[in-house]
């Protein structure tokens, strides 16, 4: 019997009806790489997928839920999946431009699934000829999962299955690499039996859990008390922290990938990330400015950070292995540069404590959380407002493949992604990167940003005097309009 961790079942129980905790990942293909010059159609990309359903345990399995939430949920095989309900079409409406093709994909990642179905949708969209950027005739699929069946790293291995890595149809992971795996419902009985177990181990296991990393708690509370009062950063409270709605917005702009290099040269040790959070520091500070509403206090951030250790776990396609961080981002410091500086030592000394006490620790401990209580607590946190008390806003960086890949013969040109959004936190950066290209992804609501296309253009112009103090020239690829 496979059941969801704890972790996973977070997700689940953090969802409310206007918070569906799922992310959508858009990849923009070119036909006029397939051979002969022949046109992609509908019914040819469903038998692709097809093809390709058995090598990732997402695509066929659903959940079932244990009666009264006694314990976590199961993954069992859906004996009536339907690939034409997960896969449809759509052609993107007049004049079909940049500004619909965002429209179009928030109320595709707005609506929710279906819980009593696995837990992915495709929407293949045509008529983007009129996006700036894009070769005419593109096409975009945008894959829509929840997180409690993905993180940004199996979102990878899932697309992974689905590319090829040449306009032949080579596939990108061996189609042999992987057996076509089953998981049976369990019964009643079973599941009680097991919810009973799990229960009753549950004070035993935390316990255990805790004295087995003692040294390193010790060490993390030691590193915590000994913290000077004045490096302690509170959270202030901006626009960004309030309730959510389903009026979901997206927006994007797009650099190279050695445009953020060249500026890590001016501060040796800094990281792409600590670029992509001083990036996203200059737009908030101008686009609060510009609103008259710059907190004195700097922005914090909350930061995901990829927490699978080795290839065993790498090859994982289900489920999450994440931890976080959160870090101000010096939104308080007008200077550029020494708004990075300050972000790469911030972000090392957050490193430097998560290693006292590891994600293993912490999945440790849930491991060992009744499922009722975390329902309970997950609620409850949502409910209170308590994410408005962690940070402003999430800055998450997801490192995809950096050669090109194709699907049905059609090479993949660039990537996008919209993330959730929980109350309290109502502003999500997510900056997935493709074939030497990087691209900042805005999704919040029409009741936070309105203006978010003004938003996307502070993204610009804050990576543009980043780049002025770089040691090479660049060259801004315009955003598109």
């Amino acid at each position: 019997m496979d059941q969801l961790s704890p972790q996973d079942a977070q997700f689940l129980y953090m969802e409310t009806e206007d918070n569906h905790i799922q992310v959508t990942a858009v990849a923009v293909f070119d036909p006029s790489t397939v051979p002969g010059g022949k046109t992609v159609r509908f019914k040819e990309i469903l038998a692709h997928i097809e093809s390709r359903l058995h090598m990732s345990s997402v695509f066929r399995r659903r959940l079932i839920r244990v009666p009264l939430e006694l314990d976590y949920p199961y993954w069992v095989d859906d004996e009536h999946f339907d690939l034409e309900y997960h896969v449809q079409h759509v052609r993107l409406p007049a004049p079909g431009d940049w500004r619909q093709f965002c429209i179009l994909l928030s109320r595709f990642h707005a609506r929710p699934l279906d819980l009593g179905r696995p837990l992915w949708e495709m929407l293949v969209i045509e008529g983007l000829d009129q996006v700036e950027g894009l070769p005419e005739g593109s096409y975009a699929i945008a894959t829509k999962l929840h997180h409690a069946a993905v993180d940004g790293a199996s979102v990878m291995k899932f697309y992974r299955a689905l590319v090829d890595v040449d306009n032949k149809g080579t596939p990108a992971v061996a189609l042999d690499s992987v057996e076509d795996t089953r998981s049976p419902r369990p019964g009643l009985i079973n599941m009680g039996l097991r919810a009973a177990w799990n229960t009753v181990r549950s004070p035993i296991g935390m316990t255990d859990a805790v004295m087995r990393s003692a040294p390193a708690i010790y060490r993390w509370a030691q590193s915590a008390l000994s913290t000077e009062r004045k490096a302690r950063h509170v959270v202030p409270d901006t626009r960004f922290n309030c309730n959510t709605s389903p009026h979901t917005m997206f927006d994007a702009t797009s650099c190279t990938l050695d445009e953020v290099k060249a500026i890590r040269e001016t501060v040796p040790g800094s990281t792409i990330n600590d670029i992509i959070l001083a990036v996203c520091a200059g737009a908030l500070r101008r686009y609060l400015e510009h609103h008259e509403e710059l907190p004195n206090e700097s922005l914090v951030a909350w930061v995901p950070i990829n927490a699978r250790r080795g290839s065993a776990e790498a090859d994982e396609d289900i489920g999450n292995r994440v931890t976080s961080m959160t870090t101000p981002i010096f939104t308080d410091i007008e200077d550029p540069l020494e708004r990075l500086q300050r972000i790469h030592a911030s972000t090392r000394r957050s490193k430097a404590a998560r290693s006292g006490v590891s994600a293993r620790l912490m999945t440790d401990l849930s491991q060992h959380v009744p499922a009722a209580t975390l329902v309970t607590a997950g609620r409850l946190v949502l409910r209170a407002g308590m994410a408005a008390n962690l940070c402003n806003l999430f800055i998450s960086n997801v490192p995809g493949p950096q050669v090109p890949v194709f699907m049905n013969g059609a090479k993949q040109v660039a990537t996008y992604g919209l993330a959730p959004l929980v109350d309290g936190m109502g502003l999500f950066i997510a900056t997935p990167s493709y074939d030497g290209k990087i691209s900042f992804n805005v999704t919040s609501t029409r009741e936070t940003l309105p203006d978010i296309d003004f938003f996307v253009d502070c993204i610009d112009a804050s990576l543009a005097e980043l780049s002025k103090i770089g040691t090479k020239p660049k060259t801004r690829r315009a955003r598109r309009k």
